[in-house]
């Protein structure tokens, strides 16, 4: 109990009895906690400057640290808390959720002023990733180089790949490695790129002005329909209709676009934003503009710093030229979190949180960002619209393959001539991706393919009638996803290409539910064995698509099951002699 009659003259009570007192006995000279230093606290508010402390942007701040000091200290994470008003578990638990943040405790040691992130995704690990992480492992002293695995870049047509700081080396090699540190700039490069002056040459947002004019949002969403465009991040959701959706409830409504492609084998927004990114920016506007959008939220991937330069530099040209008003976009970097791309958990994240997917009902269009009704959009769907709209929905319609109409970018990467972005009849099969690639590479023969991503898992090569398009390829279990295509050959085995698969998950579970964070790790156990466990690894498949609550862990054991029915040789159910294991059984995999 305070004593207020005894103080020191100045009103503290510092002199007199009570929990703030001085000395030995009850009481403490501080609060319970951290104490935010004031070297520290100082360099935080240098770093944050005349920036409003809104807890949504609490994401953005870790990122000023982390990019300034290479690490986020105790100390500079407790001057956030303070500076922002949060607690130091609410600052915590979000540094701590995303890859590309170092958050450390008092006595840890601090991270090399080098770090070299090597992509160890399927694409890459048919490349060569392996030999490339142990070379570089070895060829560095750790004490002064960091070499980590990281999920994949979005550069598989390059594979392998490796990040040094923001610079990207594609078709990666220690040599390579060598040569740019000893050049020094680890800057991304900007590729060339059409260019705000440019787009308005070609007549670029004339259909966007128009419509802010005077255009009726109802017949524009009828044109999206007519083209039957569907959303491009997976879902493959009736584009038009999400617009009717978000307008039926009241605003504020806003709009936030999925710019996090981070399922490996994709990388066709990279593709088209690295060379016309205001097809997709007048898209984007104009389904803003259809859905009264107050403000629009980009949400980058942070593998793509070109990208995200290239956006800052041209969103920042389009309100020069009174296109859009300050801040109407606001430009939001992710922090290496494949669940970020589900989109509930976007939202979590530009909301300044860990990306953790929300339970459905209520939907985003209802209930999304701050509450309010929100539009979600792919980049690819929202290039999609720009082109609709100013060449006709006819640049999709009248498109047929297969029975099958539109147009699909396929991310083709793997055993494959010519790996990239092929863009190709939506009835395209396997056998047309292929020969759009260039054919397989000199020595390979085509055994096996991932038709959407590894959430899609792994047909055989004697599937390769079926066209690649949303719904015809769920009944074989699989589905095409964002159509990120990746090709096995005869020097493959799809156990291991399933394994690389269920690492990734295991390693990008968010953790929320225990069906996916508990089932990712034991499947991976499991996989290792010589002779897999089928009834056990089917039981866990199951309980996974049952009870998880977002698509990663519903879809995880795609690649399992997949395996099991088409490659039952490869994991014992078969004839094929199969090589030594590193020892795990199934009672060595359920241990731990």
């Amino acid at each position: 109990m305070l004593d207020h009659d005894k103080t020191d003259g100045d009103g503290t009570g510092q002199s007199g009895k009570g929990v703030w007192k001085s000395g030995k006995g009850r009481g403490r000279a501080t609060p319970k906690g951290r104490q935010y230093d004031d070297v520290a606290l100082a360099e935080v508010r240098a770093l944050l400057g005349d920036r409003p402390r809104r807890r949504d942007l609490l994401i953005e701040f870790l990122h000023l640290i982390q990019d300034e000091y290479g690490h986020q200290s105790a100390a500079h994470l407790r001057a956030l808390a303070e500076d922002m008003r949060l607690s130091m578990a609410e600052v915590w638990e979000v540094a701590t959720f995303y890859a590309h943040f170092d958050p450390l405790r008092e006595n840890d040691p601090v991270p090399p002023d080098l770090t070299i992130r090597v992509c160890d995704s399927l694409s890459c690990e048919l490349a060569g990733s392996e030999t490339l992480i142990a070379a570089l492992e070895s060829g560095h002293d750790p004490a002064k180089v960091r070499v980590l695995r990281a999920p994949c870049m979005g550069r598989c047509d390059t594979a392998p790949v490796l990040e040094i700081g923001h610079r990207h080396i594609d078709h990666a090699t220690p040599e390579l490695v060598a040569q740019t540190l000893e050049a020094g700039d680890l800057h991304a490069v900007i590729p060339d790129y059409e260019d705000l002056a440019a787009y308005l040459a070609g007549g670029g947002y004339v259909r966007l002005t128009d419509l802010r004019a005077g255009g009726d949002w109802q017949a524009v969403q009828q044109t999206i329909a007519d083209s039957g465009l569907r959303g491009l991040g997976g879902a493959g959701f009736p584009s038009g209709k999400k617009w009717g959706f978000v307008r039926g409830n009241a605003g504020p409504r806003y709009m936030a676009v999925n710019g996090d492609e981070g399922e490996p084998g994709t990388f066709k927004d990279r593709y088209y934003l690295e060379r016309v990114p205001h097809l997709f920016l007048e898209g984007m506007l104009i389904a803003a503009w259809a859905v009264e959008a107050e403000r629009v939220y980009l949400y980058m991937r942070d593998e793509y710093p070109a990208v995200l330069h290239i956006l800052a530099t041209e969103i920042a040209a389009l309100e020069r030229a009174g296109l859009i008003e300050p801040g109407y976009v606001d430009l939001r970097r992710g922090a290496g979190a494949y669940i970020c791309g589900e989109e509930s958990a976007m939202i979590e994240s530009i909301e300044g949180k860990r990306g953790l997917p929300r339970h459905r009902p209520p939907y985003v269009a209802q209930v999304g960002l701050f509450g309010q009704p929100t539009l979600v959009h792919n980049i690819e769907t929202c290039h999609w619209i720009a082109r609709i709209l100013r060449e006709g929905p006819e640049i999709l319609s009248s498109v047929e393959r297969n029975g099958r109409k539109g147009l699909r970018s396929y991310s083709v990467s793997g055993r494959v001539a010519d790996p990239g972005v092929h863009l190709l009849p939506a009835g395209s099969t396997i056998r047309d991706v292929i020969a759009a690639a260039g054919g397989m590479a000199d020595g390979h023969v085509f055994k096996a393919y991932q038709p959407g991503g590894p959430s899609s898992g792994l047909l055989p090569a004697s599937i390769d009638d079926v066209p690649l398009d949303f719904d015809t390829l769920q009944p074989l279990g699989s589905f095409i996803g964002s159509a990120a295509v990746v090709v096995l050959s005869d020097h493959d085995r799809a156990r291991d290409a399933a394994l690389n698969m269920l690492r990734f998950f295991e390693a990008e579970s968010c953790g929320q539910c225990t069906p996916c964070r508990v089932g990712c790790e034991k499947a991976v156990k499991l996989m290792q064995a010589k002779i897999w466990d089928t009834g056990l690894l089917e039981e866990v498949s199951q309980a996974m698509v049952d009870a998880s609550i977002c698509g990663l862990g519903q879809a995880a054991p795609n690649p399992i099951k997949l395996v099991m029915r088409h490659f039952a040789e490869e994991v014992g159910g078969g004839v094929a002699p199969m090589p030594d294991s590193d020892g795990y059984d199934t009672n060595d995999a359920l241990d731990g």
